[in-house]
This record gives structure tokens, sequence and C-alpha cells, in this order.
């Protein structure tokens, strides 16, 4: 029997035919709007970074940032890297979607993408449009799914509003996916890409984990709540929502004061 050395000696990676590889990363932040009035609770949406293609193909058309694996990197290590030269931008960390592999996904060939989800904080953003990216900026976010499984996924920014139709399918192991109707401006099947990774972070934030990502290291309950029902779009009653978190949060010894408002305790995440 041959050695695995000598099988290896005779074998030829380039009978078989193989993919490009490509990373997308979904990137979310939470914006806090500018308030009119210091009685008023300031307003909190949910934003995606995209940047809008300067090559063919979709050229001038918006995306995620992302772009092909290099020898001797990871897939991690490539979505990474991309979204840092496209945007300027370097997420802390960044969790798997799914892999993408449609084979009519991209006209340039056989390009399987592997899609990631990350959490920016409102701090330590700076986009600006880099490498072959002619812009970047963030993306007010709207996406809801009805009874009939027909999704709407509505992205704004100033005059732009990018609207894609999705249909939601179920599949094994309890995942959703979905197939694209109608694309509304974005580039490739990103609008499927940015369904799945939303509904991955929703589903990370019905167990108060991925929402401390959105904050500073102590902030209020109320900063906490509104980042969860903002993920979520929905609405608890904050005495509901204290005794939800209880166990993830532990005081500290600090406050916050605002103009017009009694001082607010801060918290940090319990290790």
């Amino acid at each position: 029997m041959d050695s695995e050395k000598e099988f290896l000696s005779g074998y030829k990676l380039s009978d078989y035919e193989r993919p490009s590889v490509t990373a997308d990363v979904a990137a979310f932040m939470i914006c806090t709007e500018n308030r009119e009035s210091y009685r008023k609770n300031p307003e909190n949406k949910l934003r995606i970074l995209l940047i809008r293609r300067g090559n063919h193909p979709f050229r001038d058309m918006w995306a995620l940032p992302g772009g092909f694996l290099q020898k001797g990197e990871t897939v991690e290590e490539c979505a990474l890297r991309e979204f840092q030269e496209e945007t300027d931008v370097r997420p802390v960390s960044i969790m798997p979607v799914g892999v993408f592999s449609e084979p009519e996904r991209d006209p340039r060939g056989w390009i399987i993408s592997h899609a990631y989800v990350s959490i920016i904080s409102e701090e330590s953003v700076k986009q600006t449009g880099m490498d072959d990216a002619a812009d970047a900026q963030w993306f007010s976010v709207n996406f809801s799914c009805g009874a009939d499984g027909a999704c709407h996924l509505i992205l704004d920014y100033e005059n732009t509003e990018l609207h894609a139709v999705l249909t939601e399918e179920k599949t094994s192991f309890g995942r959703t996916k979905y197939r694209i109707t109608e694309r509304g401006g974005l580039a490739f099947d990103h609008a499927a890409i940015i369904a799945e990774a939303l509904s991955a972070l929703r589903s990370e934030a019905k167990n108060y984990d991925a929402i401390f990502d959105f904050l500073p290291e102590k902030f209020t309950l109320t900063a906490l709540q509104k980042v969860q029902e903002t993920i979520m779009n929905v609405s608890v009653l904050p005495a509901n929502f204290r005794r939800m978190v209880s166990g993830y949060v532990e005081e500290t010894d600090e406050f916050v004061r605002g103009e017009g408002h009694r001082p607010a305790r801060l918290y940090k995440r319990k290790q």
C-alpha cells in the first residue's frame, strides 16, 4: 500500500474544479439620535454599514464590506482584513452567519461567500470608503416579515432608500433562510445575507449575549433596554426588563448625571 507521502506526491488538485472564496461582514450599530428635549429619551436606531461598489459587477450599488480570500489566511482573517480595508473600521469580534453558495450568486463565476455578523460600538466609528469601495455609510435598518412569509428589508441613508423583498423559508434544525424576490438596490445576494445576519443577531439578543457589545463597559439599564428593544423591534416594561436582566448585570458605585434627570446608576456585565 502506498504511503501518504507517495499518495500526495501524485495528487493533482488541479484535476478538480475549485470555487473562489470570499467573506462578507454585516456590521450593525445602535446609533443614538439627537434629542430635542431633555424630557424625552434619545431615540435609538439600528444601523448597518454598507459600501458603494466602485467596480463591476454591480458598480455603484450598495453592498456589504468583504472580498476574496488570500493565500495563507483564514476566512475569518479575510473578513476582518477586507472590512478594515474598505471601511477603516476594525471589528472587535465577528460571529459566523453561514455559507452562501448558490451557483448563480455572483456573475463573475463560481464564488462562495462566508458571511459574518459583527457589532460596532458607536464610539469607535469613523467610516470612509477605501480600497475598491467608492463610499461607506451607515444605513438605518427596518426588517419585518408577514404571516405569509413575505419579508421587507428597508435600508435608509439620507435620500437613499434600498427596499429588498424576500421570502422566508424554514429549513432543517430550525434555521430560517431567505430567498430574494427583489434586490432593491443591493448587490449580489447581500439582501439575504443581511436578513440572516439580523435573524442571528436577534436570536443572540434573546439571551442577552450580544447586546452588551453595543455598549461601553459601564452603562445604565435604560441604555441596555433600548439596545435590546431596537434589535428585537419590541417594547418591554422597565420593571420586567430589570427582572429579566438581573442575572446578567451587576451594580457599580458610579452614576451618570444628565440635565433634567436624577442621577442614574451605572452597571456592568456580570463576569
